[in-house]
């Protein structure tokens, strides 16, 4: 097989951009420490392409223009597209990996409709993740995106669809490659309610996730979603994806709901590797 690591990892802002303005630094602190040995089980890996499956936030796409599914194929990629003093992390131009995005497109075209672009500006959601797991640059980045923004928001069974297609697409692939699923879990970003975060919601949805219990993932609906998980519990799609992806039993690595600056329960988790049929 080649696809070689499979997880996943929140992606607030604030792990960033507020890091400095935390008061439970020992909390803080063990979120950084286990994304340093995510970062270090990719690397052990020997991934040469990671794959992030993210929610991004309007930053590529609006409502005159909003794929499901969409993969970025370019060369290159730039970020952050916010102001990198607020995110606390400095502008760059990340190492695309086309001709690899390019077949993998192709492959999961055969049972799933998606969207590629050869530009593409990373924001948080994709730029707070490969802040840990990618700090100096040397793993070229396929960045994917799905619709978890812009109603009708993709349906959670496709999303898992795509995460099975991905991995027959980096199956299919000569290179070594790792797959993150980043977004919430819980959170309402831009809101009043901004820095509340639902554990229990957050740890019922991980058990399920960690299982792999694919019926009990797909029954949450929209309208539950948001009145438990915020609008930001919409980003489940990218964690189903990769859960898909992998078809192994997760590892919980780290979560906590005590970092409420970082307005999201900040989660850090693998999955095993399980041939596909």
């Amino acid at each position: 097989m080649t696809l070689v690591y499979a997880g996943v990892v929140s992606h607030g802002p604030g792990i960033t951009g507020r890091a400095h303005l935390v008061e439970n630094t020992q909390e803080r602190d063990r979120l950084y420490a286990a994304l340093d040995k995510q970062r270090q089980e990719i690397e052990d890996s020997g991934a040469e392409v990671l794959v992030v499956v993210a929610a991004e936030h309007f930053a590529n796409f609006f409502m005159d223009n909003m794929p499901a599914f969409c993969i970025g194929i370019g060369e290159k990629h730039e970020g952050p597209i916010e102001d990198p003093d607020w995110l606390g992390i400095p502008k760059t131009v990340i190492k695309g990996a086309p001709d690899l995005a390019l077949e993998m497109t192709k492959e999961i075209m055969q049972t799933v409709d998606v969207a590629f672009a050869e530009e593409w500006k990373c924001d948080h959601g994709i730029m707070v993740p490969l802040h840990f797991l990618n700090p100096d640059g040397r793993m070229r980045v396929i960045p994917v995106n799905i619709n978890c923004q812009g109603p009708p928001l993709t349906p959670l069974s496709r999303a898992w669809a795509f995460g099975e297609a991905l991995r027959r697409a980096c199956d299919l692939s000569e290179e070594k490659v790792a797959l993150i699923g980043t977004g919430g879990i819980s959170h309402w970003p831009a809101t009043p309610d901004s820095g509340k975060i639902n554990e229990a919601w957050d740890r019922e949805f991980l058990e399920r996730l960690m299982r792999q219990d694919r019926d009990a993932l797909l029954s949450y609906t929209d309208e539950e979603t948001y009145a438990d998980g915020g609008q930001g519990g919409f980003e489940i799609r990218t964690y189903i994806a990769a859960a898909a992806a992998a078809r192994g039993r997760g590892d919980l690595q780290f979560y906590t709901a005590q970092l409420p600056i970082f307005a999201v329960g900040c989660t850090v988790a693998r999955f095993a590797l399980e041939e596909t049929a």
